[in-house]
């Protein structure tokens, strides 16, 4: 399949209504150029005094398929790892039912039932193919950093999303890499100051993957914001 690499550029509201986690990738690379250009408008992001806490690690071809393999052999044999920064085992209330919402749209498309035990392994393992994206991002910081400089590494990887999504290019942030922590940070030779937050696969998008046909839908502003005069 050809892609075009001179899409023209869309507007801001076009964009973030275009943006959605993409779960099924063409083994097409993204240009360099092209990648430049997103990490370049991402670095734009506003951070706490301007420190840029951010630090990311690309892997692609033979890194990726190295990092790849690995993590899936160790999910295979029931290791399932442990992140460098707390995360809850468990969401409750609206939190818990937005979570089952969207894993029966997701298995749902796939046409995966809740007694399918094989399907839904299956499914939990393309996590960790990184959905055959010809790319994949760590996106670290320093494990002293508290969670308010984690929101800065958020801001930045809505950005870096965005700016992708302009550039005609998917990604999908997953929580599932930050488990194997310490794979990524022997590929890369990074010291263990750093803790990987969360992965990020990107790439173009392949519209035969059933997940692909998923829209997720948001919950109305009032349920989240409050206005008082």
């Amino acid at each position: 399949m050809e892609i075009s690499v001179d899409s023209p550029k869309m507007s801001l509201e076009e964009t973030i209504l275009a943006r959605r986690s993409v779960r099924g990738f063409l083994d097409i690379p993204v240009p360099r150029e092209i990648i430049d250009e997103a990490m370049e408008l991402a670095q734009r992001s506003p951070s706490n005094s301007n420190i840029q806490p951010w630090k990311v690690f690309i892997a692609s071809g033979k890194t990726r398929d190295k990092i790849r393999d690995e993590i899936l052999t160790s999910v295979t044999r029931g290791d399932f790892g442990a992140s460098d920064f707390s995360y809850p085992g468990r969401f409750s209330h609206q939190y818990r039912k937005r979570q089952v919402e969207c894993a029966k749209l997701l298995y749902g498309e796939m046409g995966i039932a809740r007694d399918d035990k094989r399907g839904r392994i299956s499914a939990v393992l393309r996590n960790f193919e990184f959905f055959d994206a010809p790319h994949v991002a760590f996106l670290c910081m320093e494990k002293d950093f508290p969670a308010t400089i984690a929101a800065d590494v958020g801001i930045y990887a809505q950005t870096l999303m965005l700016a992708f999504t302009s550039l005609g290019v998917g990604t999908c942030p997953m929580g599932a890499l930050r488990n194997h922590p310490d794979i990524v940070r022997e590929t890369f030779g990074y010291g263990d100051n750093l803790g990987v937050l969360f992965g990020m696969a990107f790439g173009y998008e392949d519209p035969s993957i059933a997940a692909n046909r998923v829209s997720m839908g948001r919950a109305p502003v009032e349920e989240s914001v409050v206005f008082m005069d």
